[in-house]
């Protein structure tokens, strides 16, 4: 007479090519849990992990507990629907694939493409599910720490600080290009950092590099970076960061105004928030400001540029932004 121990070992190593549960691991599971064995002790026994045991009582347990042959039931009809997935074109898909690739998001990429994001998401995670990489281009979102300073800023004074209720009310209203948002983000071991300025109506970014966060590097990335749309320069909205205590020099090289968010309030500088965080996906914080080249910045800057927007009625950042360019040139 063999032992239930020695006969589950053998049946689990017959059993071990397989990726899903079969029917005869199901009736096991039945009745080990019928024995009084927990799920930690049945996943021992079938040599499975016991998170697999897990789901499979949550997703296979009917309303009358978990019973083998409906467990069964329930996974088919589970595999038919997945067969009725939807289909698109191939161009369609092939297209769709490198614009995730290239951190579109799927709500982007069905703006342009005749594909819905939600069959887009689709076939992101069945790629996923059989061992692909495409799932870890869509952007994740991270919960954010609480900062615990007591609503104090600790790192002093910047001089000549224009606070941001000084700012005109239509600025907040984003009818106008020409406002702008900087920062920094800093490197692994807090050396090196790349300055970010943002334009809060179209969402245009520009990226600059910097070997370390001083007052004159930072301005000098600000201006020499800037410069070029110095049309489309009025105001320029900071953090309170002691590497912006330049900013009245910067004011007198591009003719604008500087204004200081509150500390601690990351909300009144939402755009330049948002962009750090698409940096992030490229440059994450463990990551050595060392390893990242001026050409890798101009490609990040260009893809965030070039990626529509759903709050400009799916323009590109770089549409809306260039558009007022124009507008200049024909003004003048």
């Amino acid at each position: 007479m063999y032992s239930i121990q020695g006969f589950l070992t053998w049946q689990s190593k017959l059993l071990m090519k397989y990726k899903h549960l079969s029917q005869a691991e199901r009736y096991q599971i039945y009745a080990l849990m019928k024995a009084g064995h927990d799920q930690t002790q049945i996943a021992k026994l079938l040599d499975r992990h016991k998170s697999t045991i897990s789901r499979e009582l949550i997703r296979n347990t009917g309303s009358r507990g978990y019973r083998p042959k409906q467990a069964c039931e329930f996974s088919a009809e589970r595999a038919q629907n997945s067969r009725n997935a939807p289909t698109v074109e191939p161009w369609v898909r092939e297209e769709a694939c490198s614009l995730v690739r290239m951190q579109w998001s799927p709500e982007q990429i069905a703006a342009r493409l005749p594909i819905s994001h939600e069959t887009l998401y689709w076939h992101v995670y069945a790629d996923k599910a059989q061992g692909g990489v495409l799932w870890k281009s869509l952007r994740c979102q991270k919960q954010k720490r609480k900062r615990y300073a007591g609503g104090r800023d600790r790192r002093g004074q910047i001089p000549n600080r224009r606070p941001l209720s000084d700012r005109p009310l239509h600025i907040e209203a984003r009818r106008q290009v020409g406002h702008w948002e900087c920062d920094t983000v800093i490197g692994a071991s807090h050396k090196g950092a790349v300055v970010t300025m943002v334009e809060r109506k179209s969402g245009y970014a520009v990226l600059a590099k910097v070997v370390n966060k001083t007052s004159d590097l930072v301005s000098s990335a600000i201006v020499s970076n800037l410069k070029p749309f110095s049309v489309r320069v009025k105001t320029l909205t900071y953090d309170n960061g002691k590497e912006f205590a330049g900013h009245s020099l910067i004011d007198q090289e591009l003719n604008s105004t500087a204004y200081f968010a509150r500390p601690f309030a990351s909300w009144e500088r939402g755009s330049n928030e948002n962009l750090n965080g698409l940096l992030r996906q490229y440059i994450p914080k463990k990551r050595a400001m060392s390893t990242v080249s001026d050409e890798e910045i101009r490609m990040i800057q260009n893809r965030l540029n070039n990626r529509p927007r759903k709050r400009l009625g799916f323009k590109t950042p770089a549409e809306v932004f260039h558009q007022s360019l124009k507008r200049v040139a024909l003004r003048t």
